[in-house]
């Protein structure tokens, strides 16, 4: 995967394949990996419901 997905199931779904096969530890490695802001990735997905759970590694 070269880049992060725009849309946003499509983005929850990747993120939690690469935390879910041990791709990346946490969600922190993922951000840097795709230069993305952490931040304003969970903002965005706030926005449409999306709420990262740090314990389970998965945004729900």
């Amino acid at each position: 995967m070269d880049r992060l997905p725009n849309d946003l199931p499509m983005l929850v779904s990747a993120i939690n394949f690469l935390l879910r096969d041990k791709e990346f530890d946490n969600l922190d490695q993922i951000c840097f990996a795709f230069s993305q802001d952490r931040m304003e990735l969970e903002q965005r997905l706030a926005k449409a419901g999306y709420h990262y759970d740090a314990q389970d590694k998965r945004f729900w």
